[in-house]
């Protein structure tokens, strides 16, 4: 859990890592493998820390959701960065500034939310592990590569709406849409071959689902990496796990429709 504390006045840069927004048409995807499909749900089990039935800070007490279901709230967000980066999360887990990760002061931990900046119409997908925040009515506190992904780094707070992607077992009822397309970006590379060693690399660890996105309107064109696509009832958290576990950071899920 954190307490509250002021934004800080500098924040070191994160590596470089691009974001697909929905919205646009989907760039082509060269295969490098055959699809496969598979997996359970987005949202893993309850942590085994972080869900007290209820608990106190500043004189406030907070109760822990049974359940996200349904949950979709509009609010201001903040962010938190290099003063946490390295110190634990309420559930546990190591906090990562750069990682896709959000804390919220009553949803299960973990829960795969969606944000979406209001005043631009960018979005990411996120996984609650922390508590918080506890400042100004602010619904939630993004990592600081969150901020970056939303273009909200320099403003500090940010209009947004949060959606949770669904319960355990199921989708969440009136938000399901067919039409996305959720990706896992590895990586991103001005050199076509360099992304084909990572891709190769991917496969031979046994990843399906991996392909090359490529950008030829940019120049220099960009290839990035890709794992999927998945279905939100997929088993995209394991993945995204997975990777982590072995060494893979600043990994990005992405949103097509």
């Amino acid at each position: 859990m954190r307490l509250p504390c002021s934004l800080p006045l500098l924040m070191w840069a994160a590596p470089v890592a691009l974001v697909a927004l929905s919205g646009c048409a989907p760039n082509p995807v060269e295969p490098a493998s055959q699809p496969v499909s598979g997996g359970t749900v987005i949202n893993p089990p309850r942590s085994a820390r972080g869900n007290p039935p209820f608990y106190d800070v500043l004189g406030q007490r907070y109760y822990v959701s049974e359940s996200s279901e349904g949950y979709r709230q509009e609010g201001i967000a903040s962010w938190y960065g290099q003063e946490f980066h390295g110190l634990p999360t309420s559930s546990g887990e190591t906090y990562d500034m750069h990682a896709m990760t959000a804390a919220h002061t009553t949803l299960p931990i973990p829960t795969w939310v969606e944000v979406t900046h209001l005043d631009n119409g960018k979005r990411v997908i996120l996984k609650v592990n922390d508590r918080g925040p506890f400042l100004h009515s602010r619904i939630i506190d993004l990592s600081y590569g969150a901020a970056q992904a939303l273009d909200m780094v320099n403003e500090g707070t940010a209009r947004v709406e949060v959606r949770a992607l669904g319960a355990v077992g199921r989708a969440v009822p009136g938000v399901e849409r067919s039409m996305e397309q959720i990706y896992i970006q590895v990586g991103a590379f001005a050199q076509r071959p360099n992304a084909r060693v990572l891709a190769d690399r991917l496969e031979a660890a046994g990843y399906a689902l991996v392909g090359i996105d490529f950008d030829l309107s940019q120049t220099p064109a960009l290839y990035r990496v890709r794992i999927g696509p998945f279905a939100r009832s997929d088993n995209i958290a394991d993945v995204v796990d997975d990777l982590s576990a072995a060494g893979v950071s600043g990994t990005y899920l992405i949103v097509e429709q």
